[in-house]
């Protein structure tokens, strides 16, 4: 797989999944770009590696849910670099609790974080796709957005509508070369499942078919195929990344 050549934008990618999929980009070849909320520590250290892997890097402060944002960064970097390749939607939070439980403000954090920033960016990106005829965008939903899941109603609902804006978007923008799909992991070790309990994780395993949890770059590794021409008849699907779980 080969993605010389290529610019690419991963949001939310200083850490996690995000973090994982900037750097397995950069191996195969592509010039990264991530967006960052807070730590600006940890998106140094990932330029850094981005950049030791003979590769063009940079990192952007945004807020997810800042429209204006969203393309003063995509503006830079075709500035920078030229063109905007390929566009991973990666940022998101959760603020699990059940629905008797969960309060207003918990609820619109999540669905404006998790799905207004797929809007977002996805729309800042179609001008300079169009201009270059061609792209590809990959947004991160969850298996939760597929089966759902108990004290998670306002991630569920976010992750479906990413489902939802992704086919339609992928039905707009195909005559133009622009392909986008969903990658739907399911429980992957990152720093927001390090705070599950052992108990927790044994009832995951068990509900997973191939009896584990995930690793980031089993996610990666999916989204560098989607990103890559090796997938170019592919557009509108959503790829399940989740030992099974969701069949």
């Amino acid at each position: 797989m080969n993605l010389k050549e290529k610019n690419c934008l991963v949001t939310g990618g200083s850490r996690g999944i995000g973090k994982s999929i900037a750097l397995t980009l950069a191996q195969l070849g592509a010039n990264v770009a991530i967006t960052y909320a807070r730590s600006v520590e940890a998106a140094a250290e990932v330029v850094s590696e981005i950049e030791a892997k003979g590769v063009k890097g940079m990192s952007f402060q945004a807020d997810a849910i800042d429209f204006a944002r969203a393309e003063e960064v995509i503006n830079e970097i075709v500035k920078e670099w030229g063109t905007l390749d390929v566009l991973v939607n990666n940022a998101g939070i959760t603020k699990d609790n059940l629905i008797l439980r969960m309060d207003e403000q918990a609820w619109d954090d999540v669905i404006t974080t998790n799905l207004k920033s797929i809007f977002n960016y996805s729309k800042a990106a179609t001008k300079p796709m169009m201009r270059a005829r061609g792209g590809s965008v990959i947004n991160i939903s969850s298996v939760v957005g597929i089966s759902g899941n108990a004290g998670q109603s306002n991630y569920a609902a976010s992750k479906a509508g990413i489902i939802g804006f992704t086919k339609s978007f992928a039905k707009e923008l195909a005559s133009r070369n622009i392909r986008a799909n969903v990658v739907a992991p399911g429980y992957i070790l990152t720093e927001m499942t390090e705070k599950l309990s052992e108990k927790v994780l044994d009832t995951i395993k068990k509900e997973t078919p191939l009896g584990r949890a995930g690793d980031p770059e089993e996610i990666s590794n999916v989204v560098a195929f989607l990103a890559s021409d090796l997938s170019s008849y592919i557009t509108g699907e959503v790829v399940r990344v989740d030992g099974g779980m969701a069949m």
